[in-house]
């Protein structure tokens, strides 16, 4: 499996051919190749600070001298008129990843900033706010990354690291136990390292569990229960599985799925609800 970073290079340098082609020619047609200067990353909107570490691999990456000065860090509050960053590159070099870092930057801190608002709500309860795979094709790294800087909980990150057996694997299979029993037997035979999680959809789905999933199963996810059935749930698990509580939980409810003792609950609107925040990359001459 590679590395975040093998990730992050990848995602950044497809990114940059998409954007760049055969050449800026904007900046090709009107700025000399060796001609250097400044530019500061502006703050134009409140809220937490995402996607620092990301610009500056950007910049590294197309000119290793760039002269990357951070103001702010990953995870901070940030507020209209402060100062994040300050580049010293080749000019060419700053117009050509400008977009690039402004696109990154700007989704980032928007999906942290909203996780900060979720992940505040959870403070002084047992309950952690996971995300999902709803996420953007090919900005997964970066969303869920965010996440984890807004104080979420990365879930499994694709279909290949862990085993998830939701409501269309069930019913294709033919029910709970005959999906726990191929999916256990398919870790086994494979030798893979892969945990099992099992959605259920009722409290008899969550008793087939207890009965069946006892060394084989390590999470049940509680969808679209009421909180009151998931305190019930919770009850009947009694702390032999962890807990997922998912499904219709937003800013307005998640104090009171946290109050029923659930491990997790997971929210996909951390990612696809989350709007970007407001930032500029300028041309510095002080």
């Amino acid at each position: 499996m590679q590395s975040y970073q093998e990730l992050l290079d990848h995602l950044i340098l497809s990114a940059l051919h998409e954007d760049i082609g055969d050449g800026d020619h904007s900046t090709l047609s009107c700025i000399e190749p060796s001609v250097r200067g400044k530019a500061v990353l502006k703050i134009k909107q409140d809220g937490i600070l995402a996607g620092m570490k990301v610009a500056e691999r950007i910049f590294y990456l197309v000119e290793p001298e760039a002269i990357f000065n951070i103001q702010k860090m990953d995870g901070d509050k940030m507020e209209f008129g402060e100062i994040a960053f300050v580049v010293t590159a080749k000019v060419s070099t700053i117009l050509s990843c400008e977009r690039l870092v402004l696109n990154c930057m700007q989704r980032m801190s928007g999906i942290a900033t909203l996780t900060k608002k979720y992940s505040s709500l959870l403070e002084g309860y047992h309950t952690r706010i996971l995300d999902t795979r709803k996420t953007t094709p090919n900005f997964r790294l970066l969303e869920k990354e965010a996440v984890r800087i807004g104080g979420g909980v990365n879930h499994r990150y694709a279909l290949y690291d862990m085993i998830m057996l939701k409501d269309n694997h069930i019913d294709y299979c033919g029910g709970i136990e005959p999906a726990i029993l191929k999916a256990w037997n398919y870790v086994q035979t494979t030798q893979k390292d892969l945990k099992i999680e099992i959605e259920t959809r009722t409290l008899t789905d969550v008793e087939k569990v207890i009965a069946i999933g006892k060394g084989k199963v390590f999470r049940i996810m509680l969808d679209n229960f009421k909180p009151e059935d998931v305190v019930n749930a919770v009850q009947l698990i009694d702390g032999a599985f962890e807990t997922e509580a998912s499904g219709g939980i937003d800013l307005q409810n998640i104090k009171e799925y946290a109050a029923t003792g659930v491990d997790y609950v997971s929210v996909g609107a951390l990612i696809h609800q989350a709007q970007s925040l407001d930032l500029s990359l300028k041309a510095s001459f002080s």
